[in-house]
């Protein structure tokens, strides 16, 4: 991997709350969220020499749009060179940010936004976003004939899991439970309402031994983010964000050839991206980790090595993940409660771990937070991708 630590820095972030807005186009998001982002830098839009926008899934009409440089005109960015789309499920925003890493480095570019926009939500009706998320990115040969779909395949993890450590249903819903206590706090988040272990244990079965509120819901949103190079960063910000280690694994497409369904490749990328960053679990102040399900948070921190094998699920019943608890996790309410918009699951992470090394997550803000680990996966968790953020360089 490609050595980044310290070489490359957020400026400015940007996020519209998650929700269904209806009389809102999916352009609405994407540049509502840029303008914020720019307005957070405090840079003048036309130092934007470079633009990412990633898929937009509910319309391929207007994914071309985004394709074919409509943030661009938009915006009214008078010195872009190049717009390009990047793409890769979940973990998009991971990838984007690697690459934008290495043009920056490069000096192939100056300045990057990355920008997510999608109306999963209101865009399209219930029955295709079922369908949507049902098939997409899962073998049309092998897997979708036979009833294979999203809420089986986090069914089989957690099945898997539970099996081989003894997870209890209580524990699984305290995830539920952790994030709502994020989301509470966080204006963005669609559910703010206030959840019980009991109530997620007794919503109605989805896929056996998930309950219907350990699950995620669509909704509409969008984010963006903008990086420069540490030097100029630095010249900029008085909050820059540094990246300090970026890795990955891809281990499978279909999901039954994914060697083992609890653990993946967390384990392997983690520790590669730790090693580049000269830093260990115990030096994370804030971790942000993947939520789609509540099974990959837990699976998550354990590979990552915050606890050992089976014991992620006792942090998040025992309250350590919790606002004020010793591991913040996914302090957005990720997923499970701030919403899934597709791409920008994983996107509204970055920029939460970004938010938070910046000091502006008000009433959220983990006090003192120096260092962050992200996480990000994409389509039927064929890849994973950690990355570690900090506000100083270690």
């Amino acid at each position: 991997m490609a050595d980044l630590k310290g070489k490359v820095a957020f400026i400015g972030i940007g996020e519209v709350p998650t929700g269904r807005h209806a009389d809102k186009a999916a352009i609405f998001h994407a540049i509502e969220s840029a303008k914020l982002a720019i307005r957070d830098a405090g840079i003048n839009k036309d130092e934007i020499d470079y633009v990412m926008p990633t898929a937009s899934l509910y319309s391929p009409a207007f994914n071309t749009e985004l394709v074919t440089c409509r943030v661009v005109e938009e915006l009214g960015l008078k010195n872009c060179k190049k717009n390009v789309q990047v793409f890769s499920g979940g973990s998009s925003s991971s990838n984007a940010l690697l690459l934008a890493s290495t043009l920056i480095t490069t000096g192939a570019a100056k300045t990057i936004l990355f920008v997510h926009t999608d109306r999963l939500g209101t865009g399209v009706n219930l029955q295709q976003g079922i369908d949507l998320f049902s098939t997409a990115g899962i073998s049309a040969e092998w897997e979708v004939p036979f009833g294979q779909h999203y809420s089986s395949i986090a069914a089989l993890a957690t099945t898997r899991y539970k099996y081989e450590t003894g997870c209890t249903d209580e524990e699984l819903s305290a995830v539920c439970v952790s994030n709502r206590k994020w989301a509470e706090l966080n204006p963005h988040a669609f559910f703010r309402k206030p959840l019980t272990i009991e109530e997620v244990m007794n919503s109605k079965m989805l896929s056996t031994p998930l309950k219907a509120k350990q699950s995620n819901m669509l909704f509409d949103g969008g984010a963006a983010f903008l990086l420069t190079s540490a030097e100029r960063a630095r010249d900029i910000t008085d909050t820059p964000v540094y990246v300090l280690g970026e890795s990955g694994i891809v281990t499978h497409f279909v999901y039954s050839q994914e060697p083992d369904i609890s653990r993946f490749g967390w384990a392997k990328a983690g520790k590669e991206a730790f090693q580049q960053a000269g830093l260990t679990p115990q030096d994370i102040d804030v971790a942000e980790i993947y939520d789609s399900y509540p099974i990959y948070q837990i699976i998550g921190l354990e590979e990552l090595g915050f606890c050992g094998r089976g014991e992620a699920g006792k942090l998040f019943l025992s309250g350590d993940t919790w606002p004020g608890g010793k591991l913040p996790c996914t302090t957005n309410g990720g997923m499970l409660s701030q919403g899934h918009t597709g791409a920008g699951g994983a996107v509204a992470l970055m920029v939460e771990a970004v938010r938070q090394l910046m000091g502006k997550a008000g009433e959220r803000q983990v006090k003192a937070a120096k260092y962050a680990v992200e996480t990000a996966t994409g389509g039927t968790y064929m890849d994973s991708q950690v990355t570690i953020l900090g506000n100083q360089i270690p």
